[in-house]
């Protein structure tokens, strides 16, 4: 007899869908009843799941709708579908392997969102992403749980790579990067052990598992100066040259000055200008003229290279201008904004040339009090290029070239200085470090650069051009309303942060009281106090880390730290897109020009703060690549320092003599358990109660130097010496 047919059964066939059929098949079948949970074993008998490839792809359907917040596991392990719940979006920002933060868009009041490395969906630090809200908080913030991944900020890394027989890592220079990048064999690109490559992301990590990658570029041996500087440039996405287009229309731009062009121009080629800029200065983007008028006040022109008379507006050149939006100064090199043939040639105001410039020309009284004001296109010729050193000896000695002009010049830029203070103008002042290098690359010495009354004799005229051009605009509001303008803008400090510094100062024995003074006399009167002390560049840099970032922007706010209510920036164009911007719209509205859509230029604003931001963070980076060179060539020896930040894993120490910072960790303070004192900045030994606070003098040595991280591991010195 026979046997009987089984009856067709009216479960889905899920064992011939990839991940993509399967979700909805699960999905449907959890939806069927809610609130319910279910075993993976009954969800796979449910769906008559039987062999074992079926069920793994369905379990692993489970794991990731778990991961996704679509389905939630209850305790018993079993699963249900997810209530429905509101989903917010913002910016990942890692801070270490173990958690990160969500920065949710376009709300600065709200909090920012906690997320565990196993709520982060494999999601990085910048992408842009989607959250939900769990019912519980992690300390001052809310938790939440990463739904979708909308956008990933970038899909290419710089590392150092590591083989092995079989495959290979990319072990990622980027600190907020926690995983290194598995690459198969095949996949290398010619790249050998200990190179420095380019890496590219194939595969994102899901759960517990690395992101795979390809070789896309090998910058050369880890270590070597032009790897680890080419490293830093692929690191920030900053272009290594220009491309060949544009070089080529920058080349096509004829030099000859025209007599119809001079025509349309004020003339100054008569009157005494010169430049004062570094020694190893190529592009000389400002320039100052002097003359003593007839009735004894002095005529002061602030001469700016006139970039925006030879880049058209609708070029290529602008274009690659206004993306770069600013040129990039790292330890060894310049990344410009707009080709040589421009930044070191047409526009560059170089001694004995004729060249056409944008002006700010100001007649001051001997009280520097500002008789009349005048800008517009000019052209002028340079008689002198003087360095800083050049144009200091003049004002020290009162002797060679135009000694009496830069005199003059110098009296006048002190009385501006002198209002400006008074005003309440804040005196920040950061210690910046300049290497000596070999031919090689190979940091010789490290110093700190010095500022001198020639430094601030040429700072105090720019202010006076930029805040000047900004008032001119600003006060040309039409029927009311201000006309759209680029404004570098710096806001108030924010109360709290003050007062966790004034905490901080009074631990070096400076005591803040912001209440009664004015926040600006507050912080001057500490600056002037610290000036040549050991804290000092701690204390500096702290304070400028308290301040509200600057930025440009559309909307005519103040300028904090300089104490002006409207300021700009007119001065540097060559490095500089914002400064085109303002040249551009300066003369639009001396044409009497209409107001200009202010939503285009917001976000061109926004664009160049960004760009600022990331050539800030490149510098840094080369700065700290050569001081951790740096260190790791010096003789084995004891150093000097200042504790200048403790975390509840190690001591910050910045090193007097070199101004380099290292840290200790704590794993290697083994005398004691040390326990961190957060609210007062220090660690406390468990048994022997010795105590490390912020300011302490402390006497550090070298343990170990790590350039691929661009760390500096420190050792505390058994005899130690605190204040």
């Amino acid at each position: 007899m026979s046997r009987k047919r089984k009856q067709k059964s009216n479960k889905p066939e899920v064992t011939k869908g990839g991940f993509k059929q399967i979700q909805p098949v699960v999905l449907g079948f959890l939806s069927e009843n809610p609130g319910r949970g279910y075993q993976i074993k009954q969800i796979l008998k449910a769906l008559g799941v039987r062999d074992a490839k079926s069920k793994g792809m369905v379990t692993e359907v489970i794991y990731r709708l778990e991961d996704t917040g679509v389905v939630k596991k209850l305790r018993n392990g079993s699963y249900t579908l997810e209530a429905e719940q509101q989903t917010l979006t913002g910016v990942i920002d890692s801070v270490n392997a173990r958690f990160a933060y969500v920065v949710l868009d376009g709300n600065e009041e709200t909090d920012d969102i906690w997320v565990a490395k196993e709520d982060l969906l494999g999601a990085m630090d910048d992408d842009h992403v989607k959250v939900v809200l769990k019912p519980k908080k992690h300390g001052k913030h809310p938790e939440g749980k990463v739904v979708e991944i909308l956008t990933r900020h970038r899909d290419e890394f710089v590392g150092r790579l590591e083989m092995s027989t079989r495959y290979a890592f990319v072990i990622p220079d980027f600190k907020k990067m926690f995983h290194d990048v598995y690459v198969r064999l095949e996949d290398l690109n010619g790249a050998k052990h200990n190179d420095k490559v380019i890496v590219k992301i194939t595969q994102w990590p899901e759960r517990d598992k690395k992101p795979e990658g390809i070789v896309t570029r090998v910058l050369g041996k880890a270590g070597e100066h032009n790897a680890e500087i080419h490293s830093i440039i692929a690191e920030f996405g900053l272009p290594l040259e220009f491309p060949e287009g544009i070089e080529k229309e920058a080349e096509a731009i004829p030099d000859k000055i025209t007599a119809k062009e001079i025509k349309k121009r004020k003339d100054f080629r008569d009157i005494t200008t010169f430049t004062i800029d570094p020694e190893d200065a190529k592009d000389f983007d400002d320039a100052l003229s002097l003359r003593k008028l007839d009735n004894g006040n002095f005529e002061v022109g602030v001469h700016i290279a006139d970039v925006t008379h030879y880049v058209d507006e609708k070029s290529d050149l602008e274009e690659e201008a206004k993306d770069r939006a600013t040129s990039v100064y790292l330890v060894d090199r310049t990344i410009p904004m707009l080709p040589e043939r421009l930044s070191n040639g047409l526009c560059s105001l170089r001694p004995n040339e004729e060249k056409l410039t944008f002006s700010a020309v100001f007649e001051l009284d001997n009280e520097a009090n500002i008789k009349k004001e005048w800008f517009g296109r000019t052209i002028i010729y340079s008689d002198r290029r003087f360095t800083y050193e050049e144009a200091q000896e003049r004002l020290e000695t009162g002797e060679g070239d135009f000694h009496e002009e830069v005199r003059q010049l110098d009296t006048l830029a002190k009385v501006l200085r002198k209002k400006r203070f008074q005003h309440g103008a804040v005196n920040f002042e950061t210690t910046e470090v300049k290497f000596v290098l070999d031919d090689n690359g190979t940091p010789l010495g490290v110093t700190p650069k010095e500022r001198k009354a020639a430094h601030m004799l040429i700072e105090e005229f720019m202010l006076l051009a930029n805040k000047k051009v900004a008032e001119y605009v600003f006060n040309k509001a039409n029927e009311g309303k201000p006309l759209t303008f680029v404004y570098r803008t710096h806001d108030n400090p924010d109360p709290e942060k003050l007062d966790t510094f004034a905490k901080f100062a009074n631990r070096f024995g400076h005591n803040l009281n912001f209440d009664r003074g004015g926040i600006s006399s507050s912080l001057n009167t500490l600056i002037d106090k610290i000036e040549g002390s050991p804290e000092q560049n701690v204390l500096q840099q702290l304070a400028i880390r308290t301040m509200a970032k600057a930025k440009y922007t559309t909307n005519a706010k103040g300028h904090f730290g300089l104490a002006f209510a409207h300021y700009t920036h007119f001065t540097s164009p060559i490095r500089r897109y914002p400064d085109m911007m303002v040249h551009r719209l300066l003369q639009h509205y001396l044409d009497k020009g209409k107001s200009v859509n202010e939503e285009e230029y917001e976000e061109l604003c926004l664009h160049s703060s960004e760009r600022e931001k990331r050539a800030a963070d490149a510098e840094r980076a080369s700065i700290k690549y050569k001081q951790v060179e740096f260190m790791s060539l010096v003789e084995a020896k004891d150093f000097d320092g200042i504790v200048s930040g403790v975390t509840e894993w190690g001591i910050f120490v910045e090193i007097t003599e070199t101004k380099c910072e290292g840290m200790v960790r704590m794993a290697d303070m083994t005398d004691d358990f040390y326990e961190f004192d957060e609210q007062n900045y220090r660690v406390i030994g468990k048994r022997n109660k010795r105590m490390i606070s912020l300011g302490d003098n402390v006497v550090v040595r070298v343990k170990a130097t790590d350039i691929d991280r661009r760390t500096i591991d420190l050792t505390f010195v058994e005899n130690d010496k605190r204040s």
